[in-house]
């Protein structure tokens, strides 16, 4: 690690919500020695507190906890802030993970995992964070009835808001960014989710299935977004 990526690093705050206590001091002395600050909860209702208190940069939040779930806690957050979720869900927990998705988790993470692991995701939200940031000229695209405001983080359609996930519209934005270039799912995963994935490739089909419900005429025969057998997914701007 540079002196620079250290610095960087030290004025970054990630809390960790974990009910089980070795657990929960094992992931905040990993991210510690990552250069972290690590500040820690261990239930819903402390959680809620803490993160109103110090506003950290990054929430790591397991789902199971006691007091209030970490689904519920994933909500109220997103409610309220921008600020990136990371969920920890048991093995095989699918409606954990797709209703941490659908509420704007950033990610998740599947037990048992690598600290190592954890630790690259984590490093690489931050990094797409700073790419998000440097993104030059405000931009308005109309793809078809709607208007996606790539700087205002807005869609449109017909004028009036549509709601969609934070992880969704930065997908989009990605893909409008780039018309005509077919992307792999890891592509995607690396570009909009900021690391290098390997095996859970099923989170970018998720998003895209949300972004057709709400861009496409007919869902089920996408003209903007289109699936290239046996590769990825393309934008058609034109449709």
């Amino acid at each position: 690690m540079t002196v620079a990526e250290t610095a960087a690093r030290m004025g970054r705050t990630i809390l960790v919500v974990e009910d089980e206590p070795t657990l929960r001091e094992t992931l905040a002395e990993a991210l510690a020695d990552d250069g972290f600050h690590v500040i820690a909860a261990a239930d819903g209702r402390a959680a809620l507190t803490r993160f109103r208190a110090d506003r950290p940069d990054l929430v790591l939040l397991d789902v199971m906890l006691p007091e209030l779930s970490g689904i519920e806690v994933c909500r109220i957050i997103r409610a309220e802030s921008p600020v990136p979720i990371v969920m920890l869900t048991a093995r095989g927990a699918e409606v954990d993970r797709v209703v941490g998705l659908e509420l704007g988790a950033d990610d998740y993470v599947t037990k048992p995992f690598s600290l190592r692991e954890l630790t690259a995701r984590i490093r690489g939200i931050f990094r797409r964070n700073e790419r998000q940031a440097t993104t030059a000229a405000p931009q308005v695209v109309e793809i078809g009835r709607v208007e996606a405001d790539l700087a205002g983080h807005r869609l449109l359609r017909d004028g009036e808001p549509v709601a969609l996930k934070p992880k969704a519209f930065e997908l989009l934005a990605f893909l409008i960014r780039n018309p005509g270039q077919v992307f792999t799912r890891a592509q995607l995963l690396d570009q909009v989710w900021g690391y290098e994935y390997a095996g859970e490739t099923r989170t970018v089909d998720v998003h895209v299935h949300w972004l057709r419900n709400e861009i496409e005429a007919d869902p089920a025969k996408p003209v903007f977004i289109q699936t290239v057998r046996g590769v990825g997914y393309v934008f058609r701007r034109e449709g």
